[in-house]
């Protein structure tokens, strides 16, 4: 009888491991047809003096060149900085945000949902139609911005045309639309914190102000952490918000590292040398994960 069973049911003769790898080679299969094939070509592309505009020409195998073009060039180093900058201030200005209304909404309270629900709102929309939102809205002739100035008496001032006032403008809309998402991931951390540890320093006698520091945020770090690393990492590919308000004018003083590599990718059609920029951004995304995910590991093994 037994042996019956097994002949109808080979599948139980299988072992865990041999069933799970079954189910996992397709999977693995799909992702490295998806992922390893097109960053080996993007690593095959970067070494080569190729357009995508000349697909009849022959490319022309160059080695490191476009590396050491891009690498030296002042301009593309004033690029990287400006991106530095913008992603210390959108993300400070996000964390910083998204982790005090966090903090409130963590409590019930009578229309909490409504206000949650509400706060989401910006985190759906296209970032395109964000940018031209707020490109009306900070235009220096007829924007809402230098309307309520002038109605305080105050002067109109350049928010588009100027780069150390387009960085705040782009700043200000970048919060805008994805605070939020930290205020998502934020409350769910407060709120996963256990009730009785809060409890026990009511008890205690300790200040809010002491349970911020002392509980909730080093409780929270994890997802807290997640949640920067992953803001750290779109707001470094920032593209979108920049070319609606400010076409990364003027010049190119609004221009981050990320518009720079759409404009020598589809504007020039410099395809060798847009794969060395995308490898060298790709590398230094890669280093900050790596550095935060490092950290993550440590905070949860000494929990």
């Amino acid at each position: 009888m037994y042996g019956t069973d097994m002949n109808r049911n080979p599948f139980k003769r299988w072992s865990d491991k041999t069933f799970c790898g079954v189910f996992v080679l397709p999977a693995l299969a799909v992702l490295v047809l998806m992922v390893a094939y097109p960053f080996i070509s993007l690593l095959y592309y970067s070494t080569l003096n190729f357009s995508i505009l000349r697909p009849a020409q022959v490319a022309q195998q160059i080695g490191l060149e476009n590396y050491t073009q891009l690498l030296t060039d002042h301009d593309l180093w004033d690029r990287f900085v400006f991106t530095g900058k913008f992603v210390v201030l959108t993300v400070g200005v996000q964390m910083l945000l998204g982790t005090t209304v966090a903090y409130f909404l963590q409590r019930d309270f009578r229309g909490r949902d409504m206000i949650f629900t509400l706060l989401m709102l910006p985190m759906m929309l296209c970032p395109i139609v964000v940018g031209f939102l707020w490109g009306y809205i900070f235009n220096s002739e007829w924007g809402m911005v230098n309307y309520v100035l002038t109605l305080f008496g105050a002067e109109k001032i350049d928010w588009l045309g100027r780069s150390d006032n387009a960085i705040w403008a782009v700043v200000i809309a970048d919060a805008w639309m994805w605070t939020p998402f930290v205020i998502l991931l934020a409350t769910a951390a407060f709120r996963g914190i256990p009730k009785d540890i809060n409890e026990a320093a009511d008890i205690d006698g300790a200040s809010p102000a002491l349970r911020f520091f002392q509980i909730t945020l080093p409780l929270s770090a994890p997802i807290l952490t997640i949640a920067l690393l992953l803001r750290l990492i779109d707001a470094f590919k920032q593209n979108d918000l920049f070319f609606a308000m400010t076409g990364g004018g003027p010049g190119s003083e609004t221009a981050t590292v990320s518009f720079m590599l759409s404009k020598i990718a589809f504007g020039y059609f410099y395809t060798g040398e847009a794969s060395a920029l995308a490898v060298i951004l790709l590398i230094i995304i890669t280093g900050l994960s790596m550095i935060f995910v490092r950290y993550l590991l440590g905070i949860t093994q000494k929990d």
